[in-house]
């Protein structure tokens, strides 16, 4: 655990600077952060965080084509030549931008989210799926906001570009299954958000740190960060899902229990090389 932690703080170290954020180093935050000190930041990035899959320089290219402007009039969204990305077509970011400006006219993101993550419902607070109970707030604020966007749009609006970008329903998955949705590729995108929006430092924005604590967030699990997990041994199970992300973040813990998630941005810039340049590091 020392070497793997010693390892870890000098890959934080190394890419904790503005320069990890350009377009030779593209990244949907470098985006997001052009508009951190307007009123609506956090709505913002979360179009950016909902809409980053798929080749980085492709995504920033997208987001730099959106007007986000639009989601202080409701009226003029209706009239904008949004571009399609990939699983969305132009009508899917249309009611992507009219669903966010609509939680945006009720409150915000963050009303939203302290709204589920203050008061979980009984059977989360019997959490055992990771060693911190309160990742099952963090799970659950990020579902009470995937509901909340998709009741802001008609029903026969929701396509599966749509779906994609938000996430599974929890009040409808809950009602099939009666559990929670355990995948993994939009959490990855939701957790990514909570990490720019709740962590200070040279890459994260931390504009919600009065209200969240660092050592709440869940990893942003994705294909690149799996990846490298398997490899330090940070993670042993082989399924990517929820649960991985959860036992990853609580290796990580022991590593650093006030700030697990300051080593993803790290990790994932290692996954993302194609090199072997980080073949040194693996134990």
């Amino acid at each position: 655990m020392k070497k793997l932690k010693a390892m870890l703080d000098a890959q934080y170290k190394l890419k904790n600077t503005s320069k990890e954020l350009s377009m030779q180093n593209p990244d949907p935050l470098l985006v997001a952060k052009n508009y951190q000190h307007t009123s609506y930041f956090a709505e913002i990035a979360l179009i950016c965080a909902l809409l980053s899959y798929g080749n980085a320089k492709a995504i920033v290219q997208m987001l730099q084509k959106l007007d986000f402007s639009l989601l202080c009039s409701r009226t003029k969204i209706r009239y904008e030549a949004f571009p399609y990305y990939r699983f969305q077509t132009s009508a899917d970011i249309r009611h992507i931008f009219e669903a966010i400006a609509c939680m945006l006219e009720n409150g915000g993101l963050l009303t939203y989210f302290l709204q589920a993550y203050k008061n979980p419902p009984a059977h989360f607070t019997l959490w055992y799926q990771s060693g911190n109970k309160n990742h099952a707030r963090i799970l659950y604020g990020i579902y009470h906001c995937i509901d909340s966007l998709y009741s802001f749009v008609r029903e026969n609006s929701v396509s599966k570009g749509l779906h994609f970008a938000f996430g599974t329903s929890y009040s409808a998955y809950m009602n099939t299954y009666g559990a929670f949705p355990t995948g993994a590729c939009a959490l990855k995108r939701w957790n990514m958000l909570l990490r720019w929006l709740v962590r200070q430092d040279e890459i994260d924005i931390g504009c919600w740190q009065e209200h969240i604590q660092p050592s709440h967030l869940i990893l942003p699990l994705d294909t690149h960060t799996f990846r490298i997990c398997l490899k330090l041994k940070i993670l042993k199970r082989k399924s990517y899902d929820l649960q991985s992300a959860l036992q990853a973040t609580d290796t990580l813990c022991m590593l650093n229990p006030n700030d697990p998630i300051s080593y993803d941005f790290a990790l994932y810039r290692i996954g993302q090389s194609k090199q072997n340049m980080y073949e040194d590091l693996f134990i």
